[in-house]
């Protein structure tokens, strides 16, 4: 979702970059990059370790639910789509194909961004706090996507923005439409690297497939 159907990861800079200030550290882009598609626990942990922090449950709580809280605000607001996303989004429900949203995202806040993408575009979504902690680059979040499908993840194929995201899709099985954003990711093992969705309709995704399953 954040950076591959929204341009949203520059909202999530503004709270993170004001929590890492808050505990006295400025985030290195370097930093930033590490937490692309890591989930709201990984991230609050990041960021105390970064400050040199004691992460307690405490202070995991309270960080995650300032971010939460602050994250809320700005996607109250319409997102705006990544180039080409919308488009490919119509040409998937056109085609008659199912489809999932799968995000590190909590279900609190991607409801929120569903309010942009639209929630009749998916016929499941799975979120951060749905998947037992096991959270990207675990196979998990797109094995349960592909269970609530009733498909073999073989037969599916993601498309991701992020190397924890990915790496999640690939070893859960399915072939890998890569277009990355805010952070650099590395060419894998059923893996496609394009600059963006512009272009990308049903029919190119049939063929991406074919070619690397």
């Amino acid at each position: 979702m954040d950076g591959t159907l929204v341009d949203s990861e520059k909202l999530w800079d503004i709270p993170l970059r004001e929590i890492a200030e808050h505990y006295g550290v400025r985030l290195s882009e370097q930093q930033r990059a590490s937490l692309v598609g890591s989930n709201m626990a990984d991230t609050s942990a990041a960021l105390l370790g970064f400050a040199g922090v004691a992460a307690t449950g405490q202070r995991m709580a309270e960080t995650s639910s300032w971010i939460t809280e602050r994250i809320a605000e700005l996607f109250a607001q319409p997102l705006p789509w990544r180039p080409g996303a919308a488009e490919a989004l119509r040409s998937v429900r056109a085609a008659g194909l199912r489809s999932a949203l799968v995000t590190s995202t909590q279900r609190d806040t991607a409801e929120l961004a569903l309010n942009t993408i639209g929630p009749e575009n998916f016929d499941v979504t799975v979120c951060g706090d749905e998947v037992d902690g096991l959270n990207k680059p675990h196979p998990e979040p797109y094995a349960k996507a592909a269970r609530l499908l009733g498909v073999d993840p073989a037969a599916c194929i993601a498309v991701e923005d992020s190397a924890a995201g990915s790496g999640s899709a690939r070893a859960a099985g399915a072939v890998v439409l890569v277009v990355p954003c805010d952070a650099p990711v590395e060419p894998g093992e059923r893996t496609e690297l394009r600059d963006s969705l512009v272009g990308v309709d049903a029919v190119e995704l049939t063929r991406i497939h074919a070619t690397h399953s």
